[in-house]
């Protein structure tokens, strides 16, 4: 339930994305409200010999652009792509850092989380090493895999010393990001927070374990239509990248400088599984759980909840789960909530899946459009919930649901509601 004490509202007043179908937040919006997709054959890496050789890349960026270019030689890819989403971010919020005294930086935060953090640094090192021995391993080769590199060089870039946090979870990681941001606002750690995740793991190694998981789809002969969450005929995810940062402050510091906020964090909650490495608990118990909990933490009830901006995976166990899970914590509502997974157009971005998730959300409530489910066809009778197939839905959308659910049984739902004092 929101507060009446607006310095402890946290809101949303800038949006950056970098993702594989967009490198800024309005093209990807706009984007994904059109059902455009992003996988297409990896043309990072010669993937000709593998089981899998499609992905959903991020096309046409430059790190040079965004930092400077030896930084960007000596830093990895998921900290480029945070960089430019949190300076798109932080340029349309329209806070001007430079301006602020050292004791109002003190009360900047940044939380951006990731999955896996630098893996192609730990590659590229391995292989360094193995070959030409161990003086030619980078200097830089630590800072450069470090999951918590992203928020620390925005907090550099910025001069932003207020806490600078980075959790691991897994995909359910930047759901939980928003958590931290409420926190931050609500007990009056910090008055601004740059929120959200990155990812970059399409790399032969992580393509390879994930393809001998059997977690990924094989279509490469229709990358386009490899994702379809839902549908009977899903045989896998798309592994994806990319990078998603908002800028969350408390209400009276956005309104005291004459910020618009767009939508506000009202709560959410965490639950784990406790049930296997990779595989949800197919009684969807432990997601019914987060969801429910959030609902109730957020003095939300189910039938208030417009959208719910699913996992939505498209594997087989995960969306039968969800469904299920739903249907568990929504009741009689569940059936006529509008439901859809962004996965369907940019993969699963680990990591960055649920800020991906968080940008739609916030996307939708500002425009009243609720992005749809590409690819979907075949319905599976047992995802027997609307899905929003295909076309986007122009509607009221004041009150969305996020989930996000990763290996190992974590499970974090955050919902966002339209701002009004």
């Amino acid at each position: 339930m929101p507060s009446s004490d607006l310095s402890r509202r946290a809101v949303i007043t800038g949006l950056g994305a970098v993702m594989p179908i967009g490198n800024d937040f309005e093209t990807y919006w706009r984007n994904l409200r059109d059902g455009v997709t992003g996988t297409r054959r990896i043309q990072s890496f010669d993937a000709s010999a593998f089981e899998v050789q499609i992905a959903a890349e991020v096309l046409g960026f430059d790190a040079a652009k965004v930092m400077d270019p030896k930084m960007a030689r000596r830093m990895s890819r998921f900290i480029h792509l945070a960089t430019a989403a949190g300076r798109e971010a932080i340029t349309s919020s329209g806070i001007d850092f430079a301006a602020m005294d050292e004791d109002q930086r003190d009360r900047v935060a940044v939380v951006v989380n990731t999955g896996g953090g630098g893996i192609e640094a730990i590659i590229e090192g391995t292989h360094v090493h193995d070959t030409k021995g161990p003086r030619f391993v980078s200097a830089f080769a630590v800072p450069a895999l470090s999951g918590s590199m992203a928020a620390c060089m925005l907090s550099m870039e910025y001069k932003l010393t207020g806490p600078v946090i980075t959790q691991v979870a897994a995909c359910a990681t930047s759901v939980i990001a928003f958590h931290d941001a409420l926190r931050l606002i609500a007990t009056g750690e910090a008055d601004v927070v740059l929120t959200g995740g990155s990812e970059a793991p399409i790399v032969p190694m992580g393509v390879a374990a994930l393809s001998n998981m059997t977690a990924l789809s094989k279509r490469n002969d229709s990358p386009e239509t490899a994702s379809r969450p839902f549908d009977l005929t899903r045989d896998g995810f798309v592994l994806g990248e990319g990078a998603g940062v908002m800028v969350v402050e408390s209400a009276a510091h956005a309104l005291e400088r004459g910020a618009t906020p767009i939508a506000e964090i009202l709560g959410g909650a965490l639950t784990a599984d406790a049930f296997h490495i990779s595989a949800p608990d197919p009684s969807g118990r432990g997601q019914a759980r987060a969801m429910t909990s959030a609902l109730r933490n957020s003095g939300v009830a189910p039938d208030e909840v417009d959208w719910i901006v699913a996992h939505g995976t498209s594997t087989s166990l995960n969306d039968s789960t969800e469904t299920r899970a739903i249907k568990a914590a929504y009741g009689s509502a569940a059936a006529t909530r509008a439901i859809s997974s962004p996965k369907s157009m940019i993969g699963h971005l680990v990591g960055a899946a649920g800020v991906a998730s968080a940008l739609a959300a916030v996307g939708g409530i500002r425009d009243g459009v609720i992005s749809p489910t590409a690819n979907l066809h075949t319905p599976d009778p047992d995802c027997d919930l609307d899905y929003v197939p295909l076309v986007a839905r122009t509607t009221k959308v004041d009150t969305v649901a996020v989930n996000g659910f990763g290996f190992g049984g974590q499970n974090a739902v955050t919902i966002f509601r339209r701002w009004a004092e």
